[in-house]
């Protein structure tokens, strides 16, 4: 009697689009932010902005998937999906957070580049996930998580060459420990992106 009470299906959908939304900004933001570094506050403020509204949209389907009977996808699943989400935004912050904490004015062609991938590889979380609500079409989100993980490879192979001509190049030891600490951030992004590809995956196959 209790369960008829409760929610069939619940928003998830509309839920993941508008985290994934925050996601992106976030990580245009991040963008801006390296490629003009003087300004850095400022963007840290839009970065902050994003994560704060995806962080209550996570708290949002966390409470709705206690309240829902029947989910459209596997709880677990869902819980997954939307925490994974948010770990991308909050290494988004991370980013920003070290800009301004280590007052970093400068930086690489190979930290802008990483930063470029980081957008476009979550441009197409967003995409993955908007595709979610209709399973009878895999192959292209397939698809799009395939473009997430060539995104994450092309990160690693920035990444190495940035750490390799970081350390045979760099003389300042101070910016030699901030770059090295951007790199990995911004590889981590791409890694977290890869994370949520693979759990769209698995909802798909799961589903086909």
């Amino acid at each position: 009697m209790f369960s008829k009470l409760m929610p069939r299906q619940g928003r998830f959908f509309d839920l993941f689009n508008a985290h994934a939304e925050h996601i992106v900004e976030g990580s245009r933001a991040l963008g801006e932010l390296i490629a003009h570094p003087e300004a850095s506050a400022k963007h840290a403020e839009r970065i902050d902005h994003a994560e704060h509204a995806a962080d209550k949209i996570t708290h949002e389907t966390i409470t709705l998937l206690h309240k829902t009977f029947i989910t459209p996808l596997d709880r677990d699943q869902i819980h997954q999906l939307i925490t994974r989400m948010d770990d991308i935004l909050d290494l988004i912050q991370d980013v920003a957070e070290s800009f301004v904490l280590y007052d970093i004015r400068s930086v690489s062609a190979e930290a802008e580049q990483l930063a470029q991938i980081c957008h476009m590889t979550c441009d197409r979380v967003k995409a993955a996930v908007g595709l979610l609500s209709n399973l009878r079409h895999p192959e292209a989100i397939l698809k799009t998580c395939q473009e997430i993980d060539r995104l994450e490879s092309d990160a690693d192979r920035v990444m190495r060459s940035a750490m390799s001509r970081l350390f045979r190049e760099e003389a300042d030891v101070k910016q030699l420990i901030k770059l090295r600490t951007i790199y990995e951030l911004l590889e981590l992004i791409t890694d977290r992106c890869e994370d949520v590809a693979n759990i769209v995956e698995g909802i798909v196959l799961e589903h086909s």
